[in-house]
């Protein structure tokens, strides 16, 4: 579902009358989310979710190609989200302390979906999603950090980080990172009061580039909620 929102129709180049930002920039998005009710699973997959939980690519809308799809599923005890990369030639490189510059799906969620906010509220969350804190061979170690929003209004509380659970499946092409918040660790979640989440993702892969929900690095997703998408949580059935 993709809602036109036309406060940003004045970015036109007024001779040409061609877009001066992204294609992207002038939407509003929302996207539905399945209901799943028996996430996480027990087994090799935490998610198992297949492509019928996959968000759109809207980096077509700029003739940007996609490496990765991001799938989502929810139910009343949380958020699940999985990252697969394909088209790697080699494991990934992953360095906790540099999100941006390694292998990682950053991940921005707001409980509250205030998208006319342009500074974070304590009901918005960012997140590092490493497929690998160990380089070289034996078994994948995933890691999931949450970390402060610049220029927040006000901070979320901090996650208990041990509570979020994650898997990987590293080929010989990519990977396959699943990762499952409970309720408890996403601040204010409520999916009867609030079923719909503000909720913005860049991906960087060492060797496949960056690629984002929507808009890139130049527009400040970072810290400003008002340029997240909307997850609609849909009911079961």
């Amino acid at each position: 579902v993709i809602d036109f929102n036309s406060t940003t129709c004045p970015y036109l180049d007024p001779v040409n009358l061609m877009p001066v930002v992204p294609h992207q920039f002038l939407f509003r998005y929302s996207f539905p989310v399945m209901y799943e009710g028996k996430l996480p699973r027990r087994g090799k997959q935490l998610l198992g979710l297949s492509s019928d939980f996959s968000l759109p690519h809207m980096g077509e809308l700029d003739e940007q190609s996609s490496f990765a799809e991001i799938r989502i599923a929810w139910n009343e005890k949380g958020l699940g989200v999985a990252v697969e990369v394909i088209g790697k030639k080699h494991p990934p490189q992953c360095d906790i302390s540099s999100p941006d510059q390694t292998d990682c799906l950053q991940l921005w969620i707001d409980t509250r979906n205030t998208q006319s906010i342009q500074r974070a509220s304590q009901y918005c969350h960012h997140f590092c999603l490493f497929p690998n804190r160990k380089e070289g061979k034996g078994k994948a170690s995933p890691v999931v950090l949450q970390r402060p929003i610049i220029h927040a209004r006000e901070e979320a509380p901090l996650a208990n980080v041990k509570q979020i659970k994650q898997s990987v499946t590293i080929s010989s092409q990519g990977y396959l990172l699943e990762t499952w918040f409970p309720a408890v660790t996403l601040h204010g979640f409520d999916s009867e009061e609030n079923p719909k989440l503000g909720f913005y993702y860049s991906l960087h892969d060492t060797e496949l580039g960056d690629q984002f929900l929507t808009v890139n690095q130049e527009f400040p997703f970072a810290h400003d909620p008002s340029l997240w998408s909307t997850l609609d949580l849909l009911p079961g059935n």
